[in-house]
């Protein structure tokens, strides 16, 4: 039975739209039979074949949050950009909801390429993508197998692999890892007996009061006006519970070495996920020949969520000049 798709038509973002670019919504198919649903942005009068860009992330955002920031600022820039919801999420189809992958959600970013290559106005040859936090993990996945892209950037990056097996700053002992295999796979019984898949919750909310400062940083982008978004899972009521199963054994980055294209990372100094992005770029460079065209950027005083939407802080400007450089 083929799903229906409902497209909001007005404009329903956590930002303005500027009037240096067009925007549309458009939809496209991953091989897995999802048909994704994302916003486009082109900058106003651009001829020829534009470079372009897929954008996706947050982990657990939608187009409407900074993922679409990202693509309308990349398009007034000169670039042919797609904000997109993942499969299961947001506008895009996929049944149960609120499931996450790293196989299917791979597969979304080259999707999204698949799509960018046949536009009449893209230069096939000239695509890149941004990944922002748990997309930016998935991102460099992305880069590990797809050779069409010739430019990653990976902004406040999580591992969504490592940080569900192994904890937040790798904290989770093995006793306390097979409690946990336990548990879901105890949720997995419970909802096939009801029939429905459990949700895990978004961001906290009310805040406690002991709330450990990343926890506040979360909550103040989801959860007020500055980010929160009716479709967001951050914002309301999260992943299904059993969503962690397939990121705890399916590890990412493994190849990331073989990389041959540029690849930007940036990270704000502060955030509490700083490791992640660190630690990838180190593995990146240790395990690869192609280290020439590899950056890691640390936004000195930034944190996580600064990351997200603060137009003052987010290296546009670096990363145009990145963009330049390698989609040409």
């Amino acid at each position: 039975m083929k799903e229906q798709l409902n497209l909001v038509q007005e404009w329903d973002k956590t930002f303005p739209l500027s009037d240096k670019v067009n925007h549309r919504k458009v939809t496209f198919r991953n091989r897995f039979g999802i048909t994704l649903a994302a916003d486009l942005y082109e900058p106003k009068d651009a001829q020829g074949k534009l470079p372009a860009i897929a954008v996706s992330g947050p982990f657990g955002a939608v187009k409407e949050q900074c993922s679409g920031l990202y693509a309308m600022n990349m398009a007034e820039r000169g670039f042919l950009s797609i904000a997109f919801d993942p499969s299961y999420t947001g506008e895009s189809t996929g049944t149960p909801r609120y499931v996450a992958s790293p196989d299917i959600n791979t597969e979304d970013f080259q999707a999204a390429v698949d799509f960018l290559s046949v536009q009449e106005n893209v230069d096939p040859d000239r695509i890149g993508i941004i990944g922002i936090c748990g997309w930016g993990g998935l991102a460099l996945n992305v880069a590990s197998i797809d050779t069409r892209i010739k430019a990653t950037v990976a902004t406040t990056m999580y591992n969504m692999s490592r940080v569900n097996h192994n904890g937040y700053f790798d904290s989770t002992t093995e006793e306390d890892l097979y409690e946990l295999k336990k548990e879901l796979n105890a949720q997995r019984i419970k909802d096939y007996k009801n029939g429905e898949y459990e949700l895990g919750g978004g961001v906290v909310d009310p805040l406690p009061e002991d709330a450990p400062f990343f926890v506040k940083d979360y909550y103040d982008y989801y959860k007020t006006p500055r980010g929160y978004h009716k479709r967001s899972l951050n914002s309301n009521g999260g992943w299904n519970k059993t969503s962690s199963l397939s990121f705890i054994n399916t590890p990412q980055h493994t190849f990331t070495g073989e990389i041959r294209n540029a690849v930007l990372i940036i990270h704000g100094e502060k955030a509490h996920s700083c490791y992640f992005s660190k630690d990838a770029y180190n593995d990146m460079v240790k395990n690869g020949k192609y280290t020439e065209n590899k950056e890691l950027m640390i936004i000195p005083n930034a944190v996580h969520t600064d990351l997200y939407d603060r137009v003052d802080i987010i290296p546009f400007d670096k990363m145009e000049s990145f963009f330049r450089e390698y989609l040409k």
